[in-house]
């Protein structure tokens, strides 16, 4: 009923007009950032396949199969036209994809807990990403959208099942431009050849330190891809991402992903993952992968480390949003971890401050110690060289410091022969499960067995059978308590055995000191936890930033008297 007060009319009438100018911009917002979906040939849905189950974890479509290794790796062969094998992709991988994003949705909201703020980000990542769909190649943008529609509705409040999909292709993008908020995407590689090599051939190996909860990385998927259009090729990650962050093609292109440092983008572009996979499906030279390279328009700072049979070396591709450079080193190896290299990027001020003040530095420095104390290489060294636990001069810097080449977090390791199309991909947990043979050439032909010989299987690190691994997993399930106690509010209350227990399963990191300091901090014993942040910074920190990071944290501290949860007598 429309009030007779002249003041509360004109007040109605004021927030009428307030609330239809909020409707209108928001119906423009969403209109603005609504995703077309591309054009296709073909009128096929999901529902015109049917998944026949051949086994335990085992199905097929037509020609196309899914099933799950005897070491826990989900492995799949796709073949077809892109939107026709993309509605395969999702038809047989339903349930696997369901399950990976409810796992991505719920580390999001562990990482940023507060609803007001995670709708506001929502709203930014959407407009953000509004154009993203005209830096993908229609032929990526077909297989994305067949995919989508097996996606899960449950998720639908979000975006729609094909522009969710999108934005998660730019995740590995959106994560490293991030870092601050703990999506870690710091990873190492390199590549060896001729001398350097055991049998002179190039040998390439990498760690994927992409990390979102280990739930995230529970299902691990390979895909043998045959497009109706380029090179037949490999792709080891997760299942939903048709991009490549890890992958070998039948020519023996290889090509691995490592973060650089970016200033923040303003607008999305093509998603680094989605050119790794054009190189990978076009690529047959190192002069090839450089054109596609280049002619992509990118939104974040990446090093994409190209391996090549036909040219028997390898380089990294260092791209910017602004400038591209291709870096070799003139020498029988190359390493690769989180800054720039090239002469393009010598004098770039972002490139330096990340070397100076990252842990980048830390691992290439390590990795070059490594791998002269071994040359030649074979497999078993580079994947021995990819579990390393250990800092600079095999200092013992604690389980968990991102200085190490292992940091105990990785999504996968993996290893190329280009010349032999041979790969191998490591089982979980983190590398320290066995690393898997493929044979590309017998998988292909469909005469080789999955995985490959037995005989080439590398064995799992011993690592996993100490009771200091045990320590380990303990102490990350407490830091994770902990983590969440601060992030979310979870109820946690660390007993002063359960403290004690802390930090004898992982005295040497600066991470368990840290931990703590901050958990005192939140509940508001500033006095202790100043007492841990000074322990931290006693050990070795991961790089200056972290150690700035810290002393911030104890100028903070210092002005916490006592809190809720804490009186004046316990902080004595």
């Amino acid at each position: 009923m429309w009030p007779k007060n002249k003041i509360a009319r004109s007040a109605l009438k004021a927030f009428s007009v307030i609330l239809l100018v909020i409707a209108v911009l928001f119906g423009l917002f969403v209109w603005r950032i609504s995703v077309p979906a591309p054009e296709t040939e073909s009128n096929k849905t999901p529902e015109s396949y049917k998944r026949v189950q051949l086994g335990k974890d085992h199905y097929a479509v037509d020609n196309c199969w899914l099933r799950k290794n005897e070491h826990g790796i989900w492995e799949m062969y796709l073949e077809g036209t892109p939107y026709e094998r993309g509605l395969i992709y999702g038809v047989l991988a339903k349930e696997l994809m369901e399950k990976q994003e409810v796992h991505f949705i719920g580390q999001i909201n562990e990482l940023i807990p507060n609803v007001v703020f995670l709708q506001v980000l929502r709203g930014f990542v959407g407009w953000f990403n509004k154009d993203i769909y005209k830096y993908i190649p229609e032929e990526n943008q077909q297989e994305i959208y067949g995919v989508s529609q097996s996606f899960s509705d449950k998720f639908n409040y979000l975006a729609p099942k094909y522009y969710r999909i999108l934005n998660y292709h730019a995740a590995h993008d959106i994560g490293h431009a991030l870092t601050d908020m703990n999506v870690v995407v710091g990873c190492t590689s390199f590549a060896v050849n001729n001398g350097l090599s055991s049998d002179s051939t190039l040998l390439i190996a990498r760690n994927f330190d992409f990390y979102m909860g280990d739930a995230f990385a529970e299902d691990k998927l390979i895909v043998f891809m045959k497009p109706d259009k380029g090179y037949k090729f490999a792709s080891y990650s997760w299942a939903g991402l048709t991009g490549v962050v890890s992958g070998m093609n039948e020519k023996g292109i290889t090509v691995t992903l490592n973060a650089a440092k970016s200033d923040i983008p303003f607008t999305a572009k093509e998603p680094i993952s989605i050119l790794a996979r054009e190189i990978l499906q076009y690529a047959s030279t190192i002069e090839e992968a450089t054109k596609i390279a280049q002619r992509s328009e990118t939104f974040v700072s990446e090093s994409l480390l190209i391996g090549s049979a036909a040219d028997r070396k390898a380089v990294i591709i260092e791209k910017s949003p602004k400038k591209m450079d291709v870096y070799e080193s003139g020498q029988d190896y190359l390493v690769c971890a989180n800054h720039y290299q090239g002469p393009a990027f010598e004098a770039d001020s972002v490139n330096i401050k990340n070397i100076a003040d990252s842990d980048s530095k830390s691992r290439f420095d390590r990795m070059n110690q490594l791998m002269k104390r071994s040359y030649p290489l074979d497999v078993q060294d580079a994947v021995a060289i990819l579990r390393d636990k250990k800092g600079l001069d095999d200092k013992f810097i604690g389980y968990g410091n991102a200085k190490s080449l292992n940091q105990l977090i990785a999504h996968h390791g993996i290893l190329f022969k280009p010349e032999k199309k041979e790969m191998w991909i490591s089982a979980p947990p983190y590398q320290l499960g066995e690393f898997i043979h493929y044979d590309l050439d017998a998988v292909f032909s469909g005469k080789g067995k999955l995985p490959g010989k037995d005989s080439l299987l590398i064995e799992k690190d011993p690592f996993l059978e100490s009771d200091d691994y045990k320590r380990f997993e303990a102490f990350k399930t407490t830091r994770q308590k902990i983590n969440k106690y601060i992030l979310m509010g979870n109820p946690f209350e660390l007993t002063t055995d359960a403290e004690l227990d802390f930090v004898k399963n992982n005295p040497k990191s600066y991470v368990t000191y840290l931990s703590l300091g901050d958990y005192f901090k939140t509940r508001g014993n500033g006095k202790k936890a100043v007492k841990y942040y000074q322990e931290a910074l006693k050990y070795d920190v991961s790089s200056v930033q972290e150690e700035r990071a810290i002393k911030g944290k104890i100028a903070e501290a210092s002005k916490v008297k006592y809190g809720p949860f804490v009186s004046k007598k316990d902080s004595q």
